[in-house]
């Protein structure tokens, strides 16, 4: 999340000419599909000594997640009026001080949208994992989700819905809070004259 915002803020506040190649890439980041490039990286975690590693797996995490939460970041961000963060700049503050102090808090709401999404996504992918981590000991519960299944085709339904339970129970946590936190939405109305 704080990369993301570090990358959208200057895509959203300042105006340059590669801001939209470098959103058409972002945009391009987002819609290849995970199979597709599974087989280089897999390749490149072999030769860097990264597979069969959690790090590897949480930085793949990172970095294929990061080009969807850019994209969203920029587009809540595009809803705060710069003029607040013109009066901050007059006051003396920087702009990394008018990101964390004015820019940020109000847009709550949208860093709780891009929160969510992104600890879904991240949260229930079960091939990532499932391709660069081969101890059992290692899997995540959306990997291990599958030895519920027998070879046969039998499957343990009890255990199964108990497990189930059990691991949507984060998601449905975060939601919660992200829903009491941020509930009333944007407040901006009176934020700017005018």
């Amino acid at each position: 999340m704080a990369s993301a915002a570090l990358a959208a803020y200057p895509l959203s506040r300042y105006r340059s000419r590669f801001n939209n190649p470098f959103l058409a890439t972002v945009l391009f980041g987002t819609c290849l599909p995970i199979t597709a490039i599974m087989v280089p990286v897999y390749a490149l975690f072999v030769q860097v000594n990264l597979i069969d590693t959690m790090q590897g797996t949480i930085f793949f995490f990172a970095a294929s997640q990061l080009p969807f939460a850019i994209w969203l970041m920029k587009n809540f961000m595009d809803g705060v009026p710069k003029e607040l963060e013109e009066a901050a700049w007059t006051d003396g503050a920087s702009s990394f001080q008018s990101l964390i102090r004015i820019v940020l808090p109000l847009m709550g709401p949208g860093v709780a949208v891009v929160t969510v999404f992104s600890f879904v996504m991240m949260w229930g992918n079960f091939f990532v994992p499932f391709m660069l981590l081969l101890s059992p000991e290692q899997m995540p519960a959306s990997v291990s989700i599958n030895d519920f299944f027998g070879n046969r085709g039998t499957v343990v339904y009890g255990q199964l819905a108990a497990f189930s339970i059990i691991y949507s129970t984060p998601v449905v946590l975060l939601y919660v809070l992200v829903a009491r936190r941020f509930g009333g939405g944007f407040a901006l109305g009176g934020a700017v004259k005018g």
